[in-house]
């Protein structure tokens, strides 16, 4: 076979392939729908058969979390019960949705309160092709608003071109990547790689350090993922204390310490206080460490601690920052040293 036969070959399939992703992305996109619509309306039937009061549900909501991530895995946080719930609420016939649009743009428009807006967005998406990130851009940019303050049907059709422009079609392997996607099939999460040899070095060796230090550190895992709204981060380090029942968080910065490192941690343990942690749990206690050649600095974040007892003991179990910032840079000056 010549290279010119050949290279038709492979195009011929390269074309079967991706139809085959399509089909699987779109059937996948349909099942998880109907499944996590059905959850929705077996939670709101539950909750009206049972006429459980506010504050009874959410501890009713609390326990079915619990109880459905140790039986079936993740995917069945307080948060996401209460967005498959608000589907079936805002969309209460199946038929109501688009299999055009998935798990994650429905998560979007769900934060729309307006109902015409949201079901402008909805067409919308299905119409021109928005990826999630695009049709957040949207919202977040107002336009529906400004298509009703536009003055004049050109002037509206102007900014609904304007709109459009950019628009980026979902590709089907980017569905199938979708974290949300990975816990509905109970598959493996293709977790974020440290791309730098050194702060792999780092994280090694601060799990070492933190486990061989004796205090009831147990490791829990690296790149561990907070889904907050419907954006998804992720924690480097994440150990469990069992003396002072409580996890312990760890985000690793190559760069000097900034504001935002702070509130994403803040973030980071009020995730951990209400989804992860059992009601005999303490607070969640962070670490910020930011590491640059001219300086280390470690910050530390109790999560809005208010039990002066726990403080107390917190001291003794968790390292000093001068301690741990030692280590590090005995870490970076033996890097230093070999190159």
């Amino acid at each position: 076979m010549d290279s010119t036969a050949m290279d038709r070959w492979i195009e011929e399939i390269k074309k079967i392939m991706e139809t085959a992703r399509q089909r699987i992305a779109s059937n996948m996109n349909g099942v998880m729908l109907d499944t996590y619509w059905q959850l929705g309306k077996s939670i709101v039937e539950n909750e009206q058969d049972g006429e459980i009061k506010a504050q009874y549900g959410k501890k009713i909501l609390a326990e079915l979390s619990k109880r459905l991530t140790h039986e079936l895995g993740k995917g069945y946080s307080k948060s996401n019960l209460y967005n498959m719930r608000d589907l079936y609420l805002i969309y209460p016939k199946f038929q109501m949705l688009s299999g055009k649009l998935s798990w994650s743009h429905y998560i979007e428009l769900k934060g729309v309160d307006d109902a015409d807006a949201r079901s402008f967005y909805e067409q919308e998406c299905v119409n021109s092709h928005w990826s999630v990130n695009e049709l957040k851009r949207q919202i977040g940019t107002s336009l529906f608003e400004r298509l009703l303050l536009s003055d004049g049907k050109p002037n509206k059709e102007k900014v609904l071109s304007l709109a459009r422009q950019g628009a980026v079609l979902e590709k089907p392997e980017d569905l199938l990547k979708q974290p949300y996607v990975f816990e509905f099939l109970g598959a493996r999460e293709e977790k974020p790689m440290l791309e730098k040899t050194l702060e792999k070095k780092l994280i090694r060796h601060i799990e070492d350090f933190l486990l061989e230090l004796g205090r009831g550190f147990m490791y829990v895992g690296s790149q561990q993922r907070v889904t907050i709204g419907n954006t998804h981060y992720y924690v480097d380090m994440v150990f469990y204390n069992k003396s002072l029942k409580a996890y312990v968080l760890i985000d690793l910065k190559m760069m000097e310490l900034k504001p935002e490192h702070v509130g994403n941690m803040n973030a980071y343990l009020n995730y951990y206080k209400t989804e992860v942690s059992d009601e005999n749990d303490n607070p969640p206690i962070g670490i910020i460490l930011c590491s640059t050649k001219k300086e280390i600095v470690a910050e530390y974040a109790l999560g809005g601690l208010s039990n002066h007892m726990f403080a107390s003991s917190y001291v003794y179990y968790i390292p000093e920052k001068e301690r741990l910032v030692n280590e590090v840079k005995q870490l970076l000056e033996q890097e230093e040293s070999e190159e």
